[in-house]
């Protein structure tokens, strides 16, 4: 497989296969590195301990989907071996070749605006000839305040924003990001803004205001991947609610970082759900990765394979 090849993580064709959640985006090499407390500034700390597990916004949010027992799927780009330069994001044209019937929910991490809006507009396209109850419903991420992800912003029937993003336009709280930026996304779009220790903000397609407060955990683990988590959380809710008559709720911000590396996820009851026991990171869906252009890999195990993976060994 040459590097940077697209690839979707998918459960293959089926008459009975059941329609999934589709996650478009980064996929990465974290390297984690344990010790004993945060370092000061130009100080040496002795590491405790160091893992490597995949990680990047898209995927993370993938693994939560499959860990709540959501049928779904990502597509990114991958290496062929464990690190690698400047591999390229998936373009409209490797998303041409998706079969839309198979997706519900597709959501994008924002990395290349311009072609991401080419395949946000071909669901759209998609959508027209379906009724309501049978249209995918999409949702975009805005983490990062640069300026050639805004016009994402008009895209998407959720769009979640960053405090970050929010801060860059001058705005001190998640409410007020929400009343600013409004006027940004598409009629009868969600808007949603989560901000750390404040919790999370949603504005509904009425203009109506949705709080959860945050819920900070006895013991602060590990919070890589907690706003992925929270992503994920939201779109498990809303994906379980007949299009057009989803109810805007949000999973307390906070709970997602109780446990290390996305192995457990316990969600309040404001979203209804528990996640089941925690099992591997590795697969997001328990299903083959197959690549677009490319012979399928056997990285991850099948329904009936439970072990998962394991990525090399950190270099001693």
């Amino acid at each position: 497989m040459a590097a940077g090849a697209a690839a979707l993580r998918d459960p293959g064709a089926g008459p009975a296969a059941e329609k999934r959640i589709l996650c478009v985006g980064l996929v990465c090499l974290d390297i984690i590195s344990v010790v004993e407390a945060y370092p000061a500034e130009d100080t040496d700390t002795r590491c405790l301990s160091q893992r490597w597990q995949r990680g990047g916004n898209a995927s993370n949010s993938c693994t939560v989907l499959a860990l709540l027992g959501a049928p779904c799927a990502f597509m990114g780009s991958l290496a062929p071996g464990h690190a690698a330069e400047n591999l390229p994001d998936v373009t409209a044209r490797d998303f041409a070749r998706v079969d839309l019937d198979r997706y519900h929910w597709i959501h994008w991490e924002a990395r290349n605006a311009s072609e991401q809006v080419r395949m946000i507009q071909r669901v759209e396209e998609h959508n027209r000839a379906l009724p309501p109850a049978q249209r995918i419903r999409t949702s975009v991420e805005v983490e990062k305040p640069r300026e050639e992800l805004l016009p994402l912003l008009a895209h998407g029937d959720v769009v979640f924003i960053s405090k970050d993003l929010a801060k860059h336009f001058g705005y001190r709280s998640a409410p007020e990001a929400l009343r600013g930026l409004r006027s940004r996304v598409q009629p009868g779009a969600t808007l949603i803004c989560a901000w750390a220790e404040e919790g999370a903000d949603a504005m509904g397609p009425g203009g109506e205001l949705v709080h959860a407060d945050a819920c900070p955990p006895e013991t602060l683990v590990d919070t890589l991947g907690a706003g992925d988590t929270f992503n994920a959380a939201v779109i498990f809710a809303l994906s379980g609610e007949p299009a057009g008559r989803a109810q805007l709720r949000l999973p307390h911000r906070g709970q997602e970082v109780r446990d290390p590396g996305l192995r457990r996820h316990r969600l309040s009851r404001t979203c209804g759900c528990h996640c089941p026991p925690p099992r591997s990171l590795a697969p997001l869906a328990l299903l083959p990765i197959k690549f677009l252009g490319a012979p399928p890999l056997s990285l991850v195990p099948g329904p009936e394979e439970r072990h998962a993976p394991t990525l090399p060994a950190p270099p001693q």
